[in-house]
């Protein structure tokens, strides 16, 4: 199945409770509505009130996940939700605010399933951190609370030390040191109410391509940090020693590969065994030329697995690969090679 839509940008907001994301998100807002952008939102809350979403303009396109951990719990409803945002309303961009106590690389998950119905194109995690509050809480370094505004900040693309005003100069130096410690590729912005003079990132496909993806370093079988989960994800735990933002490889948070033509069952696999282990998740939906029926693929850690799929309604042959510090060039190419191998030998 031949893919021609063009992709809308989806950004997701992170950061924990009372950090400041719905201000945040109204900044993202206006800012995309004064460059003549229509944004669309989604917006999850523990409870069944989105208290937060009266707060925005009625005017912009939402989508409301309540009662549950959009990590979790209502996870699979996430790509519905993209899916009916984009068929409703053909917004510029999504911002995805997810609530506090969500773990972003689950939520990660949700929001590529999204991609073999709709064409979107995940450019930013933006964790925004409460300065007093990280800096009360990591004096201690234990306890769930600060585990997961750990996971929230590891994960993040481009990192809001929000709450500047509050803190003292040295406790700002302490603070930025903290999160250089715990994600050490990510832009570091000190905020005051999440204001950021230049917001032109947020265009620019290129910009996002330097952020990286610090994966969560935890034990295998680690425990989802939030109330109300009960089961299990296993950690992945890379140590890296970069510094600085630019190296001879990109630094990508997911890459989103959609297929032009049907491709070799044995080659497809082959090339799921020898992809690098900083690619850990993959999952999408393939066409074979081999095989008449269509394909839900999922990869974890070395391991793949194939379902046989008859869609009942329009479904992309999409191919969507998390992971952190690989060579979004090398990963390209490969693809492309397994396509024009085919379309050579047809």
């Amino acid at each position: 199945m031949k893919h021609s839509e063009q992709s809308i940008p989806v950004h997701l907001l992170s950061g924990f409770l009372g950090s400041g994301k719905t201000t945040l998100l109204q900044r993202l807002l206006e800012y995309c509505k004064a460059q003549g952008k229509k944004p669309a939102v989604i917006m999850n809350e523990l409870g069944d009130i989105n208290l937060d979403g009266q707060l925005l303009d009625a005017e912009v396109p939402m989508a409301e996940m309540l009662s549950g951990c959009i990590c979790c719990t209502i996870r699979g409803d996430l790509g519905m939700e993209i899916s009916m945002l984009i068929e409703e309303h053909q917004p510029d961009v999504i911002f995805i605010e997810s609530t506090g106590a969500a773990n972003p690389m689950e939520t990660l998950d949700g929001v590529t399933e999204a991609a073999m119905y709709k064409a979107i194109d995940l450019r930013s995690v933006i964790t925004v951190v409460d300065g007093p509050e990280l800096l009360e809480r990591g004096r201690d370094g234990k306890g769930r609370t600060f585990k997961l505004m750990s996971e929230q900040i590891r994960c993040a693309t481009l990192l809001l030390l929000n709450k500047a005003d509050k803190l003292e100069p040295e406790q700002l130096v302490e603070a930025q040191q903290q999160l250089r410690e715990l994600n050490a590729h990510a832009r570091i912005t000190a905020t005051i109410r999440c204001a950021i003079d230049d917001w032109s990132w947020l265009d620019s496909e290129e910009e996002t391509q330097d952020f990286s993806l610090d994966s969560m370093d935890g034990e295998e079988g680690e425990a989802c940090t939030h109330v109300g989960c009960s089961h299990n994800h296993s950690g992945h735990a890379h140590h890296h020693t970069h510094d600085g933002h630019h190296h001879s490889h990109d630094h990508v948070l997911v890459v989103t590969h959609y297929w032009s033509s049907p491709v070799c069952s044995k080659a497809f696999e082959a090339l799921l065994q020898r992809l690098p282990n900083e690619i850990y998740r993959a999952k999408g939906i393939v066409t074979f030329t081999d095989t008449p029926s269509r394909f839900l693929f999922q990869y974890a850690y070395r391991e793949s697995d194939f379902m046989r799929i008859e869609p009942q309604g329009h479904v992309n042959d999409v191919a969507v690969f998390i992971g952190e510090h690989f060579s979004k060039d090398w990963l390209r190419s490969e693809l492309a090679h397994l396509e024009q191998t085919e379309n050579t030998e047809a």
